[in-house]
């Protein structure tokens, strides 16, 4: 294993020596899984399996052409770190040693990637518009506007699941399987309409299930529920009730929940690792880690979340527009954290941006919110970074603001702001005096955490016909 960051390194040099290095690890993540196949070993070894298989497909589009661009690169490299990240938490989770010297070789060789990119250097530069064709861009026969615009009233779904036999599957998992039919070689977004209903069930939708459009009859009305969890035998990761990687997802007036209980810890509603994807007018029902930004650039647009303690939590490049985040009732005895996210490496992409949104106790918070305390997040990974910008802080927040993880772990190195935000828990007076907090007094400042800056949302968001404030 290479001991210095001093080599000259090309970053494509540096990816294909990531490559060869997920490549083993996948092999090594199998093997144990064919060795042992019990349940304590097949759950945080499926997760690698799965991890390092979508890293792989990542990775192989930025050997395979340099049209990229530099922020598509920096971002799909720090979405291989956070699988990585994931894979090795996983294992922990489950009380195995991370002493694989192929996992540290890894870990290596995308620093060194991520450092030579955040540099500047490279032919990655090209405009995110005249580049390659990326999913989640308007394609031929669904074009912009589809996600706001489409009626089922009037239009004809590709899949219509409902649980009376009305429609063409009775549960989601069916009209997922049948997409394997239409995803190779298409050019067409597949759109999947949920009618009003419960639906039990786990569903994923894999990587190479891209540019897929869900759209349900309405908060509370189309409903998909589970109850996994990590105390019943899930990891985190698995324990999502709906879970998708397929890049250019959307999706619209469902609610996603777990309904495993605060007293179950980590369950997961809602987990995301697809690149350039929108979620408009949905609601994300749990208690702790509701909603897992897992990786890449993601958009929320007038959307509900609900939690208690680190519940909007992850490693994406993500951004909250005209969200209402509600703090639920924790067990007695627990501190509600609404943000952690998971940045592990000061040269990723990545973060959380609550912008123009509302903070606000649940029906069931409002009347015991003082027995508690709230924060607005907390570091779970070293170089944590989220701000929240013009946003209605109800009085439940702290006044500190911000909660520590453990001792003084990654005060200097995180980075927390806000920006003009509102309500009798917006004051900055008594905030905590870390060298990574910052208190924004001007735009520009605030600029890079953006729609136009922090997620291109310019040359995507836009398509999906959901309205967005690109800039400050």
């Amino acid at each position: 294993m290479a001991t210095s960051s001093s080599f000259c390194l090309q970053g494509l040099e540096a990816i294909q020596m990531a490559q060869n290095q997920i490549a083993q690890v996948r092999n090594w993540a199998t093997q144990t899984l064919q060795d042992d196949d019990s349940n304590h070993v097949s759950v945080p070894f499926n997760d690698c399996v799965k991890l390092y298989s979508e890293s792989e497909f990542r990775l192989s589009q930025l050997l395979a052409s340099e049209n990229y661009t530099r922020d598509d690169t920096r971002t799909w490299l720090s979405g291989v770190l956070a699988n990585h990240k994931t894979c090795l938490n996983g294992l922990n989770e489950k009380g195995f040693l991370q002493t694989q010297p192929i996992t540290r070789n890894l870990t290596f060789w995308l620093n060194e990637a991520l450092a030579f990119y955040r540099k500047g250097r490279g032919k990655r530069n090209v405009s995110s518009i005249e580049g390659v064709p990326l999913p989640g861009r308007p394609i031929n026969n669904h074009g912009g506007g589809i996600l706001t615009s489409w009626d089922p009233a009037t239009s004809k779904a590709d899949f219509t699941v409902a649980r009376d036999g009305s429609g063409t599957h009775r549960t989601i998992n069916d009209a997922v399987a049948a997409l394997n039919r239409m995803v190779k070689g298409r050019s067409q977004r597949i759109i999947i309409h949920v009618k009003a209903g419960v639906y039990n069930e786990k569903v994923e939708i894999e990587k190479h299930h891209h540019d897929v459009m869900l759209v349900g009859d309405g908060i509370g009305k189309t409903i998909i529920t589970g109850s996994r969890n990590v105390r019943d035998g899930d990891s985190t990761l698995s324990s999502a009730t709906f879970g998708v990687s397929g890049d250019g997802f959307w999706a619209r007036d469902i609610t996603f929940e777990n309904i495993a209980g605060p007293n179950k810890h980590q369950a997961v509603a809602l987990r995301v690792s697809a690149d350039r994807s929108v979620f408009y007018r949905c609601s994300i029902q749990a208690y702790q880690d509701t909603l897992y930004v897992h990786s890449l650039r993601q958009f929320y647009r007038d959307c509900q979340i609900y939690g208690t303690v680190d519940f909007i939590f992850g490693d994406a490049s993500v951004i909250f527009q005209n969200c209402d985040i509600f703090v639920k009732r924790p067990m007695n005895g627990q501190t509600n954290y609404i943000t952690a996210q998971g940045r592990d490496n000061p040269n990723e992409i990545t973060g959380i941006s609550i912008h123009r949104s509302r903070v606000r106790p649940s029906p069931d918070f409002v009347a015991v919110k003082g027995s508690f305390k709230t924060f607005l997040g907390r570091p779970w990974k070293k170089y944590s970074r989220t701000v929240f910008m013009q946003t209605d802080l109800d009085g439940l927040i702290d006044p500190v603001g911000w909660g520590k993880w453990g001792g003084n772990f990654a005060l200097s190195t995180l980075f927390y702001a806000e920006y003009m935000n509102t309500g009798n828990g917006a004051s900055t007076t008594r905030r905590v005096k870390w060298p990574g907090f910052h208190v924004f007094n001007s735009p520009e400042q605030a600029l890079p955490f953006s729609v136009n800056r922090f997620i291109q949302g310019e040359s995507w968001i836009p398509g999906s016909g959901v309205p967005c404030w690109l800039e400050i």
